[in-house]
């Protein structure tokens, strides 16, 4: 980089490095085995990004594979709280061990494992947050992983450039819901992605219906999808469309999520499988 760079690189035409975003990617701990590091992301929050990580790691481990999830969204952490786990993670002057699922042995890190108490905010600025997702990847044992899952925090601000630029991310899928928004909300996550090079593997649209308890009929909750549009604007598929379902819901709240026996991720765990050949 030269000393006068100004980092407004559209009026640049030196070749340097800060160019590449793998410039910037961090070495994992060194004992770390990880296989393949998938981000679940979402332009707003609310869409149920945690849950699609949830049941993806769920799906990944019912079919023997070793899973990992690494919970950036450091001030709405929510994956421990889903797999019931209350014990705090130990460590080491090198080493953060992640503390395991108890019915599946998923391997999950995340600042509700370091806090005092679950109910503590982290009151914390940018920078010592995205410090915090480094750490999650540089000082943390993720020992043995076929696939590490990235829970993001919404947006595209400072941890999702942390995250893109820190650690080899192999893809994204990306969650919404079935709103007018949407399209707008899915553009900033997909151009985020393409500006850091990384693949987007598909959509996954969560609340996309309830079933009437009485007849089985779907009803649009938030009006028609506009999903098949967005997808078919950004060239990528739609890996699912989850319906409101209260089980999910109390699931989570009592920590037993991997107990629920839903296939909507089906596809998306297929896909991915398959793009890892």
């Amino acid at each position: 980089m030269s000393e006068s760079c100004n980092h407004d690189c559209s009026s640049c035409s030196s070749n340097c490095s800060s160019r590449d975003p793998k410039s910037f990617l961090e070495q994992p701990h060194p004992n770390s085995k990880i296989g393949k590091v998938i981000g679940v992301v979402s332009g707003k929050g609310g869409v149920g990004k945690s849950m699609v990580t949830d049941l993806l790691a769920v799906s990944f481990a019912k079919k023997g594979l070793h899973c990992g999830i690494l919970d950036a969204d450091i001030t709405g952490p929510s994956i421990p709280k889903a797999f019931g786990i209350t014990e705090r993670a130990m460590g080491n002057e090198t080493t953060i061990f992640p503390v395991a699922s108890k019915k599946y042995g998923i391997d999950v890190m995340s600042i509700n494992l370091l806090l005092p108490n679950d109910t503590d905010p982290v009151v914390w600025r940018g920078p010592v947050i995205g410090g915090t997702v480094k750490q999650f990847w540089t000082d943390v044992l993720w020992d043995n992983i076929d696939y590490l899952f990235v829970d993001m925090p919404p947006g595209t601000g400072d941890v999702a450039l942390t995250v893109f630029q820190s650690i080899p991310v192999d893809g994204i899928l990306v969650v919404t819901s079935p709103q007018d928004l949407v399209s707008m909300i899915v553009g900033k996550a997909m151009n985020m992605a393409k500006m850091m090079n990384i693949p987007v593997l598909g959509l996954v649209e969560n609340m996309s219906y309830a079933l009437c308890p009485d007849c089985g009929k779907k009803i649009l909750v938030f009006g028609e999808s506009h999903i098949a549009e967005v997808a078919s604007m950004y060239s990528v598929p739609v890996l699912a469309q989850m319906p409101i379902n209260p089980a999910m819901a109390a699931a989570c709240d009592k920590g037993t999520v991997e107990d629920l026996e839903v296939d909507y991720l089906e596809d998306a765990v297929q896909m991915i499988l398959a793009s890892n050949k």
